[in-house]
């Protein structure tokens, strides 16, 4: 071991003193170009909505030891599910075994840390013989067979699990494979469509990577790349030493896991800095729960990859593993986020996002102009399924990420209508094309008004949505949060929560416990509506400035009543004139009850 040590760290000397920063710069955007045209291909290629518009997928190349060299990010928390099921692809079948022509797939929820839909593939690149890096595409097929409404208690009730095998042996494509995965699946066709577009992307990034070594040198590229890691593991490092050093803590919690209704589901973070490293801490995270909620021990360590890349380096690229060597994860097994089998996790990407607000929120206190207040932290992306009355066809529909308030930070508002972070670079499905191959129509998709928390800086707003039927359908909706509201820091107001209701016979029911409704049946003129959450406010409301509170009124942000009631602005409900004494005594009102309610709780 203390040879291969001293190996290594004589190898990446050579490779440091070898790269021509000309080349490097080139290949630092060269990777990207590969990864980007990856996605590019697969979403021109791809049979289902969710890969084409919503863009629900990660592209990657890593090195032949299973590290990141760049993702065509998708999802923010692919970015160690892919990196970990490739170095579990590489244990599997061992790097002496793997030849040119191979492709391996899997969607072990256990390795990719998300649900059985997130279907991988895995390239290995061989240049004249020699092993130099790994294409990988990871992507959301609409069915993969298991239930599809309700709750799901296991692993085995949510569709077919394919262990990692290989889909291809040196260009010979393996028809078991295909004829299981075929006849498990309800939409084949799709399936297949998908398959074959995710291959078309592996072989893409084959083909541009190899370009690029061809073009610039094999060893000139692999020490670039060697470089590019180096350099963001220490642009990471010099940040992270400007937080002060400490431990720091914050909670929050989930409604509850769909099974044991109201029980919240504690969520607690610890976050140690020392010096030029980061510890985060998900320890006291809650244990895995009997719904689908829970996700794979790789989304516990992206949960802190993601808010530590946000923090330190959120605009340097490519995305690699450099970045991520100052940072020390804490994750035991059995949590929300490292459930082990048979944990069902059907709908795994929930509670990670609200690790990661977590996470801020509790480096608030160490960095308030670096972090943001809670945002609605939700997919919102209901889904539905029925026999399509003008086809006779069977669907799966789903509009994607409906989009919501994020938090207001120190310096600006807080963005609205923003797909969650868990999603990044995810879309929100256009209404038109969802109506064109769906029996729906959309009544309503507006920005919701009063629902960013106040502030000197404003959260951003949540949207709501109105679908009505226009045939038997059944409808399904796991939202969160719907209790658990984006909270304001240092003194800004909370945001409103999720919030689901159903239209029955022409009537709204609203009244339920949480933003979960598992399985209704809607019939023609039945409707469902979704709304997302705002997202927290930043400092005093009394502290923004009264023009600003003025054109949020004037915008349809804020309700003439909130500008009093919360911002201690008056103004007139037809011109939007501002009452200036009026608001002038308001505030001063305000602002002495506040001084007062703070110096009794002081006493």
């Amino acid at each position: 071991m203390a040879a291969q040590r001293i190996k290594s760290a004589a190898r990446k000397r050579r490779d440091k003193r070898e790269a021509d920063p000309v080349i490097t710069e080139i290949v630092r955007n060269g990777v990207i170009a590969v990864t980007e045209e990856m996605k590019t291909n697969l979403m021109r290629t791809a049979y289902n909505i969710i890969i084409y518009e919503a863009l629900d997928f990660t592209t990657g190349l890593f090195t032949p030891q299973g590290e990141t060299v760049s993702i065509g990010i998708g999802l923010p928390m692919f970015i160690r599910g892919m990196a970990e099921t490739v170095k579990a692809k590489i244990g599997h079948f061992g790097l002496a075994n793997m030849r040119a022509g191979d492709i391996y797939i899997t969607n072990d929820s256990y390795l990719t840390g998300s649900h059985l839909n997130h279907v991988t593939l895995t390239l290995p690149i061989f240049h004249r013989g020699r092993l130099v890096a790994f294409s990988c595409c990871m992507a959301h097929w609409l069915d993969i067979g298991g239930i599809l409404g309700g709750m799901s208690t296991d692993i085995f009730s949510e569709g077919l699990q394919i262990p990692i095998l290989k889909y291809q042996d040196r260009g010979v494509v393996n028809g078991t494979v295909v004829d299981i995965v075929r006849q498990n699946v309800r939409l084949p066709s799709r399936a297949m469509g998908d398959l074959r577009a995710q291959v078309t992307a592996v072989k893409t990034g084959e083909r541009r990577f190899l370009e690029l070594i061809e073009r610039y040198g094999r060893d000139a590229v692999l020490g670039s790349i060697a470089a590019i890691m180096d350099h963001a593991e220490a642009m990471a490092r010099s940040r992270t030493r400007t937080i002060p050093d400490g431990v720091y803590e914050a909670e929050s919690y989930m409604d509850d896991d769909g099974i044991d209704i109201g029980r919240r589901v504690p969520i607690r973070v610890r976050v140690v800095v020392d010096g030029e490293e980061m510890t985060v801490d998900l320890s006291e995270v809650s244990k895995q729960v009997r719904g689908f909620y829970n996700s794979g021990i790789t989304t516990g360590y992206a949960c802190a990859q993601v808010a530590y890349k946000c923090l330190t380096s959120p605009t340097d690229y490519p995305i690699n593993d450099g970045s991520f060597r100052s940072l020390k994860t804490v994750v035991p097994p059995g949590r929300v986020v490292s459930a082990v089998r048979p944990a069902p996790m059907r709908w795994w990407m929930t509670y990670p996002m609200t690790i990661v607000d977590t996470i801020f929120k509790a480096l608030a206190p160490a960095i308030p102009d670096r972090v943001i207040a809670g945002h609605h932290a939700d997919l919102l992306a209901s889904s539905f399924h029925g026999i399509n009355e003008r086809t006779s066809e069977f669907f799966i529909g789903s509009f994607g990420p409906l989009g919501g308030g994020w938090g207001a930070k120190m310096s600006e508002d807080g963005v609205a209508a923003t797909v969650c972070i868990n999603d990044g670079d995810t879309h929100n499905s256009p209404n038109e094309q969802a109506e064109f191959k769906f029996p729906i129509v959309v009544e309503r998709y507006a920005l919701v008004p009063d629902s960013g928390g106040a502030g000197r800086r404003r959260g951003g707003l949540g949207v709501e949505r109105v679908v009505r039927a226009r045939s038997n359908m059944m409808v399904n909706n796991q939202s969160e949060r719907a209790h658990c509201r984006p909270w304001g820091l240092a003194g800004g107001l909370d945001g409103t929560g999720n919030a689901v209701e159903l239209r029955l016979a022409g009537q709204w029911k609203s009244d339920f416990p949480n933003a979960k409704v598992l399985v209704a049946q809607l019939k023609p003129g039945d409707a469902f509506k979704i709304r997302s959450g705002g997202g927290g406010g930043y400092g005093s409301p009394l502290e923004r400035p009264v023009e600003h509170v003025r054109e949020d009124v004037r915008q349809g942000y804020v309700t003439v009543k909130s500008a009093a009631e919360l911002y201690g602005v008056v103004l007139d409900p037809e011109t939007f004139e501002v009452d200036a004494a009026a608001t002038s005594k308001l505030r001063a009102a305000r602002r002495s009850a506040e001084s007062g309610g703070a110096d009794a709780k002081s006493a």
